[in-house]
């Protein structure tokens, strides 16, 4: 499993120009299931969403974490993530889990999370989505659990 996370002062995700989640202050964590994720990865990056220490402290540091913080965490599926991109113009998806055990696992990891933090929100799996961010920093990071 992969996600890149960005600590945003605010994100949302649109689809077909309609809000369908919003967060302020938190992190956006755009996520790629890959073939063979199951109950163990899910739980791992659940666990690195929550604690990656990413937020400053009072000296301004990286030290506190989305738990520490309370802040939202806007998490979207994004089986570009997975991409092979190694060779050639175009990039290979057979890195990517196939939609329906990725939608299976992406939806536990969401499940997890409600059932972990408050204010977890998401965009809609397999839509076409419009994301928009404030990133501040900006701080990202890419996350993998294999």
């Amino acid at each position: 499993m992969i996600a890149l996370i960005q600590r945003v002062s605010s994100a949302r995700v649109e689809v077909d120009q309609i809000p369908v989640g919003a967060i302020g202050a938190g992190l956006l964590a755009l996520v790629a299931v890959q073939p063979g994720d199951g109950e163990a990865q899910t739980a791992r990056m659940l666990q690195r969403l929550l604690g990656y220490r990413v937020f400053g402290d009072e000296s301004g540091r990286m030290n506190r974490s989305l738990a520490d913080t309370g802040g939202g965490l806007l998490l979207v599926s994004q089986f570009t993530l997975a991409a092979d991109t190694d060779s050639g113009m175009r990039p290979s998806f057979t890195t990517a889990a196939a939609p329906a055990e990725a939608e299976r696992w992406f939806n536990r990891l969401v499940e997890l999370a409600r059932a972990a933090h408050p204010g977890v929100e998401t965009g809609r799996f397999g839509a076409h989505m419009q994301v928009h961010l404030v990133n501040d920093g900006p701080v990202t990071f890419r996350l993998e659990v294999r």
